[in-house]
């Protein structure tokens, strides 16, 4: 289930960060080093939760600063 969680993560972060497309995107790496603003990681998250169905507060997934530490978040939030 993470490995699906932090595909859509990255096909995400692709759609709100164009410039990323065809660079090596490491789940390690953090979102602001990516590019990534707050809006823009609101943006990320708001738009993985709902491909996920999941109705939980965006508030509980600001301290997520890696796509894998979003991604261990989530998988949390979905058990």
């Amino acid at each position: 289930m993470k490995n699906e969680i932090l595909n859509l993560i990255k096909e995400n972060l692709l759609e709100i960060i164009p410039e990323l497309a065809g660079k090596e995107i490491s789940e390690n790496e953090n979102l602001v080093d990516l590019g990534a603003n707050s809006i823009d990681r609101g943006e990320l998250i708001t738009l993985t939760l709902e491909r996920l169905d999941l109705d939980v507060s965006r508030i509980e997934f600001v301290s997520a600063q890696t796509i894998n530490e979003l991604a261990d978040l989530i998988v949390e939030k979905k058990k």
